[in-house]
């Protein structure tokens, strides 16, 4: 014990006679010093007594899809670390291929008592899905916020990053790179992200390379998945119609695009250039470096955390959408169109 209190002190920089009397739970020690010895306690690995244990304030659950996109971990970081500085609990659950789906997920989650839930790329943002649930969650008392995706049916916050904007920035930097014959890859039509992106897809072809809307759609935007064999499926048919750029809903569909240029021996990007979306961690370090679109995904989780944290403490957030700018963060995966490059 004696060995105990003196490493303590040493950590904490007190006396090991105020190691005693915080362990002890005495009074007379001032605030910040007792956190200093409640902080040493943690950095040399020494359980705190059970009386010095911080209480949770509650459990929060977060639901997110499938964790190989690496996207949705760093977004539940983010998430995680801001609900347990306040005190707060985290459950994660992860929808799986084959695995449990949101309503079970859910209610394991209800019967545990939960706080509030965040819900991460959900069915609120899937338009074919029944709404309803989220309905008879809200009649039983648990707060909860939408993240990625918006429905106008659905009575909650909405934390979202801007789609038709992403889309735009992507457009704009191909076309100032001589790019004429643009294509987009993304996942399925009837996600509301997926819509969005569409949108400004179709705007900003129509806007900055006077392209009828129905053209573009029609030619130069292709359904896939979001992995990277979708990836990889939609740039080949976006090739094969003659694009010299191809600018993808995920990084990891950009990674799947990417393969599909060198399967025809062609270079990334010399011949062909690829937009990401996300930024996910470590996509600086491809090869090449991926040019994305940088999802704003620290200023949305924390504000996923503090508008659910409202609704939870009896002052409910508006019942809208709170949208974030995304950023073009250009590497090594884009550059000017082979027909408009300057001759040595």
């Amino acid at each position: 014990m004696t060995a105990r209190l003196a490493d303590i002190a040493a950590q904490a920089g007190v006396s090991e006679a105020t190691v005693s009397r915080v362990l002890n739970g005495k009074p007379g020690v001032a605030a910040a010093t007792r956190q200093s010895v409640l902080a040493a306690l943690d950095v040399l690995g020494y359980e705190r007594p059970v009386r010095l244990r911080q209480r949770s304030a509650g459990l929060v659950g977060l639901i997110t899809p499938e964790l190989e996109n690496p996207i949705f971990p760093a977004l539940a970081q983010v998430v995680v670390q801001a609900l347990t500085r306040q005190g707060y609990t985290p459950v994660l659950a992860t929808q799986t291929p084959g695995g449990s789906t949101e309503d079970e997920l859910t209610e394991m989650l209800v019967d545990r008592g939960v706080s509030g839930i965040i819900y991460v790329s959900g069915l609120h943002a899937d338009t074919t899905a029944d709404t309803r649930r989220y309905e008879q969650l809200r009649g039983q008392g648990v707060p909860f916020v939408l993240v990625d995706g918006f429905s106008p049916s659905i009575a909650a916050p909405f934390i979202s990053p801007d789609d038709r904007a992403a889309a735009r920035l992507a457009v704009t930097h191909l076309v100032s790179l001589g790019h004429t014959r643009i294509g987009l890859a993304l996942g399925p039509r009837r996600f509301v992200p997926v819509q969005r992106k569409i949108e400004g897809f179709v705007r900003a072809m129509k806007e900055l390379l006077d392209l009828p809307s129905d053209e573009v759609e029609q030619d130069l935007v292709q359904h896939s998945l979001y992995t990277l064999e979708g990836g990889q499926a939609a740039a080949a048919t976006l090739l094969d119609r003659g694009c010299t750029a191809v600018v993808c809903a995920s990084d990891m569909m950009a990674l799947g695009a990417v393969r599909a240029v060198r399967e025809r021996g062609l270079d990334v990007p010399k011949d062909v250039s690829v937009v990401g979306f996300d930024d996910s961690p470590l996509i600086a370090f491809t090869d090449p470096p991926l040019t994305t679109i940088r999802k704003p995904v620290h200023a949305m989780g924390q504000a996923a955390v503090h508008t659910l944290l409202e609704e939870m403490g009896g002052t409910p957030a508006p019942q809208s959408e709170f949208v974030f700018m995304p950023e073009l963060v250009v590497r090594g995966s884009t550059a000017s169109s082979p027909g408009v490059r300057p001759r040595p």
